[in-house]
Protein backbone atom coordinates (compact mmCIF):
# COMPACT_ATOMS: atom_id res chain seq x y z
CA UNK A 1 0.00 0.00 0.00
CA UNK A 2 0.88 3.58 -0.72
CA UNK A 3 2.86 5.66 2.23
CA UNK A 4 0.27 8.06 4.64
CA UNK A 5 0.13 11.59 2.63
CA UNK A 6 0.66 10.28 -0.76
CA UNK A 7 -1.83 11.74 -3.20
CA UNK A 8 -1.56 8.51 -5.75
CA UNK A 9 -3.87 6.01 -4.55
CA UNK A 10 -6.68 9.33 -4.70
CA UNK A 11 -5.91 9.63 -8.57
CA UNK A 12 -6.03 5.91 -9.21
CA UNK A 13 -9.78 5.81 -7.29
CA UNK A 14 -10.43 8.85 -9.49
CA UNK A 15 -9.03 7.08 -12.33
CA UNK A 16 -11.09 3.86 -11.38
CA UNK A 17 -14.53 6.58 -11.36
CA UNK A 18 -14.07 8.20 -14.69
CA UNK A 19 -13.54 4.57 -15.92
CA UNK A 20 -16.93 4.15 -14.42
CA UNK A 21 -18.56 6.93 -15.98
CA UNK A 22 -17.17 6.92 -19.14
CA UNK A 23 -18.53 3.05 -19.54
CA UNK A 24 -21.54 4.17 -18.18
CA UNK A 25 -22.08 6.89 -21.16
CA UNK A 26 -20.14 5.35 -24.18
CA UNK A 27 -22.31 1.88 -24.02
CA UNK A 28 -24.09 1.88 -26.90
CA UNK A 29 -28.70 1.99 -26.29
CA UNK A 30 -28.78 -1.85 -26.81
CA UNK A 31 -27.53 -2.12 -23.38
CA UNK A 32 -29.52 -1.76 -20.85
CA UNK A 33 -29.54 0.27 -17.84
CA UNK A 34 -28.83 -3.06 -15.47
CA UNK A 35 -26.43 -3.97 -18.29
CA UNK A 36 -24.12 -0.34 -18.38
CA UNK A 37 -24.14 -0.39 -14.80
CA UNK A 38 -22.82 -4.10 -14.44
CA UNK A 39 -20.35 -3.44 -17.12
CA UNK A 40 -19.17 -0.21 -15.72
CA UNK A 41 -19.13 -1.50 -11.81
CA UNK A 42 -16.74 -4.38 -13.62
CA UNK A 43 -14.34 -1.93 -15.27
CA UNK A 44 -14.42 0.11 -12.28
CA UNK A 45 -13.32 -3.14 -10.17
CA UNK A 46 -10.94 -3.90 -12.54
CA UNK A 47 -9.15 -0.47 -12.71
CA UNK A 48 -8.98 -0.71 -8.43
CA UNK A 49 -7.45 -4.49 -8.28
CA UNK A 50 -4.84 -3.65 -11.35
CA UNK A 51 -3.74 -0.28 -9.68
CA UNK A 52 -4.51 -1.26 -5.85
CA UNK A 53 -4.86 1.97 -4.59
CA UNK A 54 -6.65 0.21 -1.73
CA UNK A 55 -6.81 -2.92 -0.52
CA UNK A 56 -8.19 -6.05 -2.76
CA UNK A 57 -11.30 -7.08 -0.20
CA UNK A 58 -11.83 -3.58 0.10
CA UNK A 59 -12.48 -3.31 -3.51
CA UNK A 60 -14.34 -6.19 -3.26
CA UNK A 61 -16.59 -4.60 -0.65
CA UNK A 62 -17.12 -1.94 -2.33
CA UNK A 63 -17.67 -3.55 -5.40
CA UNK A 64 -21.16 -5.63 -3.91
CA UNK A 65 -22.34 -2.51 -2.47
CA UNK A 66 -22.37 -0.88 -5.92
CA UNK A 67 -24.55 -4.09 -7.03
CA UNK A 68 -26.43 -3.74 -4.64
CA UNK A 69 -27.01 -0.20 -3.99
CA UNK A 70 -27.91 0.40 -8.37
CA UNK A 71 -29.94 -3.00 -7.59
CA UNK A 72 -28.29 -4.53 -11.03
CA UNK A 73 -29.96 -7.75 -10.41
CA UNK A 74 -32.04 -9.10 -7.23
CA UNK A 75 -30.38 -9.59 -4.31
CA UNK A 76 -30.48 -13.34 -3.88
CA UNK A 77 -28.11 -13.05 -7.48
CA UNK A 78 -25.40 -10.51 -6.13
CA UNK A 79 -25.32 -12.51 -2.99
CA UNK A 80 -25.13 -15.64 -4.46
CA UNK A 81 -21.70 -16.20 -4.77
CA UNK A 82 -21.50 -15.93 -1.26
CA UNK A 83 -23.16 -18.98 -0.64
CA UNK A 84 -21.82 -20.93 -3.60
CA UNK A 85 -20.31 -24.42 -2.97
CA UNK A 86 -17.46 -23.02 -4.91
CA UNK A 87 -16.76 -20.48 -1.57
CA UNK A 88 -16.59 -23.37 0.66
CA UNK A 89 -13.97 -25.27 -1.14
CA UNK A 90 -11.89 -22.54 -1.40
CA UNK A 91 -12.59 -21.86 2.12
CA UNK A 92 -11.78 -25.32 3.56
CA UNK A 93 -8.66 -25.85 0.92
CA UNK A 94 -7.27 -22.42 2.80
CA UNK A 95 -8.09 -24.34 5.91
CA UNK A 96 -6.73 -27.85 5.05
CA UNK A 97 -3.07 -25.61 3.79
CA UNK A 98 -3.15 -23.89 7.25
CA UNK A 99 -3.38 -27.33 9.17
CA UNK A 100 -0.83 -28.81 6.52
CA UNK A 101 1.57 -26.34 7.71
CA UNK A 102 1.07 -27.02 11.40
CA UNK A 103 2.82 -30.49 10.71
CA UNK A 104 6.60 -30.60 9.37
CA UNK A 105 5.28 -32.77 6.30
CA UNK A 106 5.58 -30.17 3.61
CA UNK A 107 9.12 -29.05 5.13
CA UNK A 108 10.32 -32.69 4.84
CA UNK A 109 8.85 -33.04 1.23
CA UNK A 110 10.75 -30.13 -0.05
CA UNK A 111 14.06 -30.58 2.08
CA UNK A 112 14.20 -34.55 0.75
CA UNK A 113 13.71 -33.11 -3.22
CA UNK A 114 16.16 -30.60 -3.00
CA UNK A 115 18.67 -33.50 -1.02
CA UNK A 116 18.29 -35.48 -4.13
CA UNK A 117 18.25 -33.30 -6.85
CA UNK A 118 19.08 -29.24 -5.67
CA UNK A 119 22.95 -29.67 -6.30
CA UNK A 120 23.06 -29.08 -9.98
CA UNK A 121 21.48 -25.78 -11.92
CA UNK A 122 19.20 -28.40 -13.87
CA UNK A 123 18.00 -30.07 -10.46
CA UNK A 124 17.39 -27.56 -8.56
CA UNK A 125 14.93 -25.68 -11.02
CA UNK A 126 13.85 -28.84 -11.46
CA UNK A 127 13.04 -29.30 -7.72
CA UNK A 128 11.63 -25.93 -7.33
CA UNK A 129 8.91 -26.62 -9.97
CA UNK A 130 8.18 -30.53 -9.13
CA UNK A 131 7.80 -29.55 -5.52
CA UNK A 132 4.50 -27.10 -6.22
CA UNK A 133 3.55 -30.06 -8.84
CA UNK A 134 2.97 -32.16 -6.34
CA UNK A 135 1.85 -29.76 -3.54
CA UNK A 136 -0.97 -29.21 -5.82
CA UNK A 137 -3.47 -32.16 -5.00
CA UNK A 138 -3.00 -31.44 -1.47
CA UNK A 139 -2.85 -27.41 -0.93
CA UNK A 140 -5.41 -25.60 -3.38
CA UNK A 141 -4.48 -21.97 -4.51
CA UNK A 142 -1.86 -21.21 -6.28
CA UNK A 143 -0.46 -18.52 -4.00
CA UNK A 144 -0.39 -20.58 -1.07
CA UNK A 145 2.23 -23.23 -3.09
CA UNK A 146 4.05 -20.37 -4.18
CA UNK A 147 4.36 -18.94 -0.88
CA UNK A 148 5.58 -22.05 0.93
CA UNK A 149 8.53 -21.89 -1.87
CA UNK A 150 9.35 -18.36 -1.28
CA UNK A 151 11.34 -19.34 2.38
CA UNK A 152 13.07 -21.98 0.70
CA UNK A 153 14.01 -20.28 -2.54
CA UNK A 154 15.30 -17.60 -0.43
CA UNK A 155 17.60 -19.46 1.91
CA UNK A 156 18.56 -21.31 -1.42
CA UNK A 157 19.65 -18.23 -2.99
CA UNK A 158 21.72 -16.94 0.36
CA UNK A 159 23.06 -20.68 0.81
CA UNK A 160 24.79 -20.62 -2.93
CA UNK A 161 25.18 -17.04 -2.86
CA UNK A 162 23.57 -15.81 -5.89
CA UNK A 163 24.36 -12.70 -6.96
CA UNK A 164 21.16 -9.77 -6.84
CA UNK A 165 20.73 -9.43 -10.99
CA UNK A 166 22.33 -12.51 -11.45
CA UNK A 167 20.94 -15.26 -14.12
CA UNK A 168 20.50 -17.69 -11.31
CA UNK A 169 18.96 -15.71 -9.25
CA UNK A 170 16.32 -15.00 -11.68
CA UNK A 171 15.97 -18.42 -12.84
CA UNK A 172 15.36 -19.67 -9.41
CA UNK A 173 12.55 -16.68 -8.86
CA UNK A 174 10.97 -16.95 -11.92
CA UNK A 175 10.79 -21.24 -11.41
CA UNK A 176 8.85 -20.30 -8.32
CA UNK A 177 6.43 -18.22 -10.37
CA UNK A 178 5.80 -19.96 -13.86
CA UNK A 179 6.33 -23.43 -11.23
CA UNK A 180 3.48 -22.11 -9.74
CA UNK A 181 1.45 -20.75 -12.69
CA UNK A 182 1.29 -24.34 -14.05
CA UNK A 183 0.79 -26.23 -11.05
CA UNK A 184 -2.98 -25.76 -11.78
CA UNK A 185 -3.02 -27.24 -14.80
CA UNK A 186 -4.63 -31.01 -14.06
CA UNK A 187 -5.83 -30.69 -10.38
CA UNK A 188 -9.10 -29.40 -10.61
CA UNK A 189 -8.93 -27.87 -6.54
CA UNK A 190 -4.93 -26.51 -7.49
CA UNK A 191 -6.08 -23.27 -9.03
CA UNK A 192 -9.37 -20.85 -8.04
CA UNK A 193 -9.76 -20.42 -11.27
CA UNK A 194 -10.45 -24.09 -12.38
CA UNK A 195 -13.31 -23.45 -9.74
CA UNK A 196 -14.43 -20.94 -11.11
CA UNK A 197 -14.40 -22.25 -14.25
CA UNK A 198 -16.32 -25.54 -13.56
CA UNK A 199 -18.89 -23.58 -11.16
CA UNK A 200 -19.73 -21.31 -14.29
CA UNK A 201 -20.00 -23.82 -16.91
CA UNK A 202 -22.79 -25.94 -14.79
CA UNK A 203 -24.98 -22.92 -13.78
CA UNK A 204 -25.00 -21.40 -17.24
CA UNK A 205 -24.37 -24.58 -19.68
CA UNK A 206 -25.82 -27.56 -17.38
CA UNK A 207 -22.57 -29.08 -17.69
CA UNK A 208 -21.02 -30.73 -14.81
CA UNK A 209 -17.36 -31.52 -14.81
CA UNK A 210 -15.50 -33.53 -12.12
CA UNK A 211 -12.49 -33.94 -10.50
CA UNK A 212 -11.29 -36.98 -12.38
CA UNK A 213 -12.77 -35.34 -15.98
CA UNK A 214 -10.90 -32.78 -15.25
CA UNK A 215 -7.35 -34.56 -14.50
CA UNK A 216 -8.08 -36.39 -17.48
CA UNK A 217 -8.94 -33.36 -20.14
CA UNK A 218 -5.52 -31.57 -18.31
CA UNK A 219 -3.07 -33.84 -17.34
CA UNK A 220 -1.03 -34.82 -20.73
CA UNK A 221 -0.72 -30.75 -21.17
CA UNK A 222 0.30 -30.56 -17.40
CA UNK A 223 3.31 -33.39 -18.63
CA UNK A 224 4.14 -31.07 -21.31
CA UNK A 225 4.43 -28.32 -19.71
CA UNK A 226 6.51 -28.84 -16.83
CA UNK A 227 9.54 -30.03 -18.17
CA UNK A 228 8.99 -27.30 -21.52
CA UNK A 229 9.29 -24.65 -18.88
CA UNK A 230 11.96 -26.04 -17.14
CA UNK A 231 14.37 -26.60 -20.42
CA UNK A 232 13.09 -22.79 -21.17
CA UNK A 233 14.16 -21.37 -18.07
CA UNK A 234 18.02 -22.82 -18.35
CA UNK A 235 17.85 -21.64 -21.83
CA UNK A 236 17.22 -17.84 -21.11
CA UNK A 237 19.28 -17.73 -17.89
CA UNK A 238 22.32 -19.61 -19.04
CA UNK A 239 25.17 -20.14 -16.62
CA UNK A 240 28.29 -20.68 -16.64
CA UNK A 241 29.88 -23.97 -15.62
CA UNK A 242 31.54 -23.18 -12.14
CA UNK A 243 27.66 -21.84 -11.45
CA UNK A 244 26.02 -25.34 -11.94
CA UNK A 245 26.62 -26.74 -9.21
CA UNK A 246 26.10 -26.60 -5.35
CA UNK A 247 27.56 -29.00 -2.72
CA UNK A 248 26.44 -26.70 -0.05
CA UNK A 249 22.64 -27.48 -0.68
CA UNK A 250 22.46 -30.89 0.25
CA UNK A 251 24.54 -30.23 3.35
CA UNK A 252 21.83 -27.68 4.20
CA UNK A 253 19.17 -30.11 3.47
CA UNK A 254 20.72 -32.34 5.59
CA UNK A 255 20.84 -30.27 8.18
CA UNK A 256 16.97 -29.31 8.27
CA UNK A 257 16.26 -32.81 7.66
CA UNK A 258 18.17 -33.21 10.62
CA UNK A 259 16.54 -30.40 12.27
CA UNK A 260 13.10 -31.80 11.97
CA UNK A 261 14.20 -35.18 13.00
CA UNK A 262 12.48 -38.32 12.04
CA UNK A 263 8.38 -38.94 10.43
CA UNK A 264 5.87 -38.10 13.34
CA UNK A 265 2.89 -39.62 13.90
CA UNK A 266 1.17 -36.17 13.13
CA UNK A 267 3.24 -36.21 9.63
CA UNK A 268 1.52 -39.61 9.04
CA UNK A 269 -1.98 -38.73 10.16
CA UNK A 270 -1.89 -35.82 7.65
CA UNK A 271 -1.09 -37.95 4.97
CA UNK A 272 -3.42 -40.45 5.48
CA UNK A 273 -6.04 -37.57 6.27
CA UNK A 274 -4.87 -35.52 2.69
CA UNK A 275 -4.89 -39.03 0.76
CA UNK A 276 -8.38 -39.50 1.99
CA UNK A 277 -9.81 -36.30 0.86
CA UNK A 278 -7.92 -36.99 -2.67
CA UNK A 279 -9.50 -40.68 -3.21
CA UNK A 280 -12.81 -38.80 -2.82
CA UNK A 281 -12.35 -35.83 -4.93
CA UNK A 282 -11.52 -38.65 -7.73
CA UNK A 283 -14.50 -41.21 -7.03
CA UNK A 284 -16.78 -38.11 -6.99
CA UNK A 285 -18.94 -40.09 -9.68
CA UNK A 286 -19.03 -42.93 -7.76
CA UNK A 287 -20.58 -41.02 -4.48
CA UNK A 288 -21.62 -37.54 -6.44
CA UNK A 289 -20.48 -35.17 -3.73
CA UNK A 290 -19.29 -31.83 -4.91
CA UNK A 291 -15.78 -31.22 -4.30
CA UNK A 292 -16.27 -29.24 -1.17
CA UNK A 293 -17.76 -31.73 0.99
CA UNK A 294 -14.54 -34.10 0.66
CA UNK A 295 -12.98 -30.75 1.64
CA UNK A 296 -15.07 -29.74 4.49
CA UNK A 297 -14.63 -33.35 5.84
CA UNK A 298 -10.81 -32.74 5.70
CA UNK A 299 -10.99 -29.70 8.00
CA UNK A 300 -13.02 -31.74 10.12
CA UNK A 301 -10.39 -34.64 10.41
CA UNK A 302 -8.08 -32.57 10.82
CA UNK A 303 -9.18 -30.97 13.85
CA UNK A 304 -10.50 -33.48 15.49
CA UNK A 305 -8.81 -34.61 19.03
CA UNK A 306 -7.04 -37.83 18.34
CA UNK A 307 -6.55 -38.14 14.37
CA UNK A 308 -6.23 -34.58 14.12
CA UNK A 309 -2.89 -32.66 13.44
CA UNK A 310 -3.94 -28.95 13.97
CA UNK A 311 -6.25 -26.69 16.67
CA UNK A 312 -9.09 -25.19 15.66
CA UNK A 313 -8.27 -21.61 16.31
CA UNK A 314 -4.75 -22.33 14.51
CA UNK A 315 -6.78 -23.01 10.91
CA UNK A 316 -9.65 -20.71 11.66
CA UNK A 317 -7.48 -17.86 10.98
CA UNK A 318 -7.81 -17.94 6.95
CA UNK A 319 -7.46 -15.14 4.87
CA UNK A 320 -10.79 -13.35 4.59
CA UNK A 321 -9.72 -11.13 1.68
CA UNK A 322 -9.27 -13.96 -0.20
CA UNK A 323 -12.97 -15.21 0.52
CA UNK A 324 -14.63 -12.36 -0.19
CA UNK A 325 -13.00 -11.55 -3.41
CA UNK A 326 -13.73 -14.87 -4.37
CA UNK A 327 -16.93 -14.76 -3.34
CA UNK A 328 -17.64 -11.09 -4.52
CA UNK A 329 -15.96 -12.56 -8.26
CA UNK A 330 -18.67 -15.66 -8.26
CA UNK A 331 -21.81 -13.00 -7.85
CA UNK A 332 -20.14 -10.72 -10.50
CA UNK A 333 -20.01 -13.70 -13.24
CA UNK A 334 -23.59 -14.82 -11.97
CA UNK A 335 -24.87 -10.74 -11.73
CA UNK A 336 -22.98 -10.26 -15.31
CA UNK A 337 -25.38 -12.72 -17.05
CA UNK A 338 -28.60 -11.45 -15.13
CA UNK A 339 -27.91 -8.21 -16.14
CA UNK A 340 -28.39 -8.93 -19.79
CA UNK A 341 -24.87 -7.89 -20.82
CA UNK A 342 -23.54 -11.60 -21.07
CA UNK A 343 -26.05 -11.64 -24.08
CA UNK A 344 -25.47 -8.33 -25.05
CA UNK A 345 -22.14 -8.33 -26.07
CA UNK A 346 -22.10 -12.42 -27.20
CA UNK A 347 -24.90 -10.92 -30.09
CA UNK A 348 -21.87 -8.51 -31.42
CA UNK A 349 -19.68 -11.81 -31.61
CA UNK A 350 -22.80 -13.26 -33.49
CA UNK A 351 -21.28 -11.99 -37.09
CA UNK A 352 -21.02 -14.62 -39.94
CA UNK A 353 -17.63 -15.01 -40.09
CA UNK A 354 -16.95 -15.35 -36.57
CA UNK A 355 -19.68 -18.16 -36.52
CA UNK A 356 -18.53 -20.23 -39.23
CA UNK A 357 -14.64 -20.06 -37.71
CA UNK A 358 -15.96 -21.60 -34.40
CA UNK A 359 -17.75 -24.14 -36.56
CA UNK A 360 -14.22 -26.00 -36.83
CA UNK A 361 -13.51 -27.30 -33.28
CA UNK A 362 -9.43 -27.19 -33.26
CA UNK A 363 -9.95 -23.46 -34.95
CA UNK A 364 -12.53 -22.42 -32.34
CA UNK A 365 -9.63 -23.57 -29.63
CA UNK A 366 -7.24 -21.60 -31.27
CA UNK A 367 -9.27 -18.80 -31.34
CA UNK A 368 -10.98 -19.17 -27.70
CA UNK A 369 -7.07 -19.33 -26.64
CA UNK A 370 -5.99 -16.20 -28.11
CA UNK A 371 -8.54 -14.04 -26.73
CA UNK A 372 -8.31 -15.54 -23.50
CA UNK A 373 -4.39 -14.47 -23.52
CA UNK A 374 -5.51 -11.07 -24.74
CA UNK A 375 -8.32 -10.47 -21.78
CA UNK A 376 -6.39 -11.91 -19.39
CA UNK A 377 -3.41 -9.42 -19.73
CA UNK A 378 -6.31 -6.39 -20.34
CA UNK A 379 -7.87 -8.15 -16.87
CA UNK A 380 -5.22 -8.62 -14.59
CA UNK A 381 -7.02 -10.42 -12.15
CA UNK A 382 -7.58 -14.60 -12.87
CA UNK A 383 -10.53 -14.65 -11.14
CA UNK A 384 -12.13 -11.52 -12.65
CA UNK A 385 -11.00 -12.92 -16.32
CA UNK A 386 -12.60 -16.07 -15.69
CA UNK A 387 -15.85 -15.10 -14.69
CA UNK A 388 -16.24 -12.29 -16.54
CA UNK A 389 -15.01 -14.29 -19.75
CA UNK A 390 -16.63 -17.59 -19.80
CA UNK A 391 -20.25 -17.00 -19.35
CA UNK A 392 -19.35 -14.57 -22.57
CA UNK A 393 -17.94 -17.48 -24.41
CA UNK A 394 -20.65 -20.16 -22.86
CA UNK A 395 -23.29 -17.89 -24.40
CA UNK A 396 -21.05 -17.15 -27.87
CA UNK A 397 -20.87 -20.84 -27.90
CA UNK A 398 -24.51 -21.13 -27.27
CA UNK A 399 -25.34 -18.41 -30.44
CA UNK A 400 -23.22 -20.48 -32.71
CA UNK A 401 -24.42 -23.67 -32.14
CA UNK A 402 -21.11 -25.61 -31.09
CA UNK A 403 -20.15 -27.58 -27.78
CA UNK A 404 -20.03 -24.98 -25.09
CA UNK A 405 -18.20 -27.58 -23.19
CA UNK A 406 -15.29 -26.60 -25.45
CA UNK A 407 -15.35 -23.54 -25.53
CA UNK A 408 -15.96 -22.30 -21.94
CA UNK A 409 -12.98 -25.42 -20.64
CA UNK A 410 -10.79 -24.14 -22.97
CA UNK A 411 -11.29 -20.50 -22.24
CA UNK A 412 -11.15 -21.25 -18.22
CA UNK A 413 -7.52 -23.07 -18.45
CA UNK A 414 -6.14 -20.11 -20.83
CA UNK A 415 -7.06 -17.77 -17.87
CA UNK A 416 -4.85 -20.05 -15.90
CA UNK A 417 -1.41 -18.86 -17.29
CA UNK A 418 -0.47 -15.46 -17.21
CA UNK A 419 3.33 -15.12 -17.65
CA UNK A 420 4.54 -12.10 -19.37
CA UNK A 421 3.23 -9.51 -16.52
CA UNK A 422 3.82 -9.09 -12.77
CA UNK A 423 -0.09 -8.52 -12.02
CA UNK A 424 -1.17 -11.57 -14.34
CA UNK A 425 -1.32 -14.12 -11.64
CA UNK A 426 -0.11 -14.17 -7.93
CA UNK A 427 3.10 -16.70 -7.85
CA UNK A 428 4.32 -13.61 -10.36
CA UNK A 429 3.07 -11.27 -7.57
CA UNK A 430 4.88 -13.04 -4.76
CA UNK A 431 8.25 -13.60 -7.03
CA UNK A 432 8.49 -10.04 -7.42
CA UNK A 433 7.30 -8.56 -4.02
CA UNK A 434 10.90 -10.36 -3.13
CA UNK A 435 12.90 -7.72 -4.87
CA UNK A 436 14.93 -10.32 -6.32
CA UNK A 437 13.17 -10.23 -10.07
CA UNK A 438 11.69 -6.80 -12.01
CA UNK A 439 8.89 -7.05 -14.23
CA UNK A 440 11.66 -6.33 -17.19
CA UNK A 441 12.78 -10.10 -16.16
CA UNK A 442 9.25 -11.45 -17.28
CA UNK A 443 9.02 -9.80 -20.64
CA UNK A 444 11.32 -12.72 -22.37
CA UNK A 445 11.06 -15.98 -20.60
CA UNK A 446 7.11 -14.85 -19.89
CA UNK A 447 6.69 -14.64 -23.61
CA UNK A 448 8.07 -17.67 -24.31
CA UNK A 449 5.99 -19.47 -21.91
CA UNK A 450 3.11 -18.21 -22.73
CA UNK A 451 3.81 -19.26 -26.47
CA UNK A 452 5.04 -22.85 -24.91
CA UNK A 453 1.32 -22.74 -23.53
CA UNK A 454 -0.38 -21.85 -26.41
CA UNK A 455 1.22 -24.13 -28.62
CA UNK A 456 1.21 -26.86 -26.02
CA UNK A 457 -2.71 -26.45 -25.85
CA UNK A 458 -3.13 -26.61 -29.12
CA UNK A 459 -1.23 -29.82 -29.61
CA UNK A 460 -3.43 -31.76 -26.50
CA UNK A 461 -6.72 -30.52 -28.20
CA UNK A 462 -5.82 -31.82 -31.51
CA UNK A 463 -4.92 -35.33 -30.48
CA UNK A 464 -5.63 -36.28 -26.96
CA UNK A 465 -9.05 -34.27 -26.89
CA UNK A 466 -10.09 -35.58 -29.99
CA UNK A 467 -9.19 -39.32 -28.84
CA UNK A 468 -11.30 -39.21 -25.60
CA UNK A 469 -13.94 -37.54 -27.72
CA UNK A 470 -14.13 -33.73 -26.20
CA UNK A 471 -15.02 -32.99 -29.66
Amino acid sequence: MPKAGDATPMLYIAVAILCFLGMYFLLPDTFSTSAKLMTSIITFGIVLWSLEPIPLGLTALILLLFMLIFNVADSSVILSGFASPATFLIVAGMMLAAAVNETTLIKRMTYMVLRRWGSSSRGLLGSIIIVQQIQAFFIPATAVRSALMLPVSTMIIETIDAKPGSNLRKMIMLGVAFGGNISGTAVMTAAIGNILTVELLNRFAGIKITYFQWFTYTFPLWLILIPSIWYMLLKVFPLKKDQRFFPLIKEEMEARLQEIGPVNKREIRCLLILSFIVGLWLTEPMHGMHPSTPALIGVVLMTLPIVGVATWEKIVKIDYNTVLIISLTLSMGYTFVESGATHIISNYLRVTWFVNLLQNPLLAIIIVILMAQLFHKMISNVSTAVVTLVPVMISVAANAGVDPLLIGFTTGLTCLYGFMLVVESMPNVLAHSTGMVSQNDFLKPGFYATLITILATVVVASTWWRWIGLF
